[in-house]
């Protein structure tokens, strides 16, 4: 073996390694807007769960954080990158989160899990080969639990807003557009789209703001940064509990809020839930 490929060699099998802290180079959505041509997009389920990065050998969080799957969860994948979602059924986040979090593995908690795949970032074409070359790849008859993501062509607004409104009465999140003609660029780019019945986003916690009156003696409020550095205080959505024990600094929290303000920050933001799959 020569030197070049002996160095090659060697970071292949470092890769995984070095990922470890590092955010992997995801594609995140934007929010969808009304009048948006939707003749290109392709329409599916906003799954409520983790974020997964299939590496090739090893699955990770949006954040940097190696998953520790079973090793029969990830056997049967493929050597090359996927993108998906770790989902445990409608209205079950607090368990996908839990279970991809956890350093030891449970298998019963893990038998509850599926794989949601909804790309390829390292194949190569749009958006649109690129989903044929998944259909192609799933599903895997030993690994029923690992699933291409259902796409269907998106149509027109009316038509996005009732399957919007249907998937959320049967307790799913929202629904997700993809653009056909787009290539995988890690950033936040209209290529990827969330559509959801309120507006919501995640920042981190950077500080707390003592309580008063009938709060006094635990938090009142938390001030939060955004990812493109934007501070705004949250001091409402918060149970008496969360209160007593607030989510840590340093750590991600989601907010819903009702459009933003000439200087970018959001209106009547309030507290929706802590995101641990989004730590560092």
């Amino acid at each position: 073996m020569d030197r070049r490929a002996f160095v090659l060699a060697a970071l292949a099998l470092l890769a995984p390694a070095a990922m470890a802290g590092k955010a992997p180079p995801l594609m995140l959505a934007e929010v969808y807007r009304r009048g948006l041509p939707l003749a290109d997009y392709w329409v599916s389920e906003k799954y409520d769960g983790v974020r997964a990065y299939w590496d090739g050998k090893q699955l990770w969080t949006r954040g940097g954080e190696r998953i520790a799957a079973p090793a029969w969860f990830t056997a049967a994948l493929p050597a090359m990158p996927m993108d998906g979602e770790l989902w445990a059924g409608r209205g079950r986040f607090a368990h996908a989160v839990s279970t991809a979090r956890s350093d030891k593995p449970v298998d019963a908690a893990w038998r509850e899990m599926r794989l949601m795949v909804f790309d390829l970032p390292a194949s190569p074409g749009d958006f649109t080969t690129r989903l044929a070359a998944l259909r192609k790849l799933l599903p895997i008859t030993e690994a029923p639990w690992i699933v291409a993501v259902p796409q269907l062509r998106a149509t027109t607004d009316e038509d996005l807003q009732a399957l919007l409104d249907k998937t959320v009465r049967m307790g799913g999140e929202g629904l997700m557009l993809h653009r056909g003609g787009s290539l995988y660029r890690a950033e936040r780019n209209t290529d990827l789209i969330k559509v959801k019945p309120f507006e919501d986003a995640d920042a981190r916690v950077v500080s707390y703001v003592p309580g008063r009156g009938k709060h006094a003696a635990r938090m009142g409020a938390m001030w939060v940064e955004t990812e493109d550095g934007k501070r705004f205080k949250l001091g409402t959505g918060f149970s008496d509990a969360e209160r007593e024990k607030p989510p840590a600094i340093g750590s991600w929290v989601s907010y819903r809020y009702n459009g933003t303000n000439p200087s970018g920050l959001p209106r009547f933001a309030r507290f929706l839930r802590e995101r641990p799959d989004l730590g560092d």
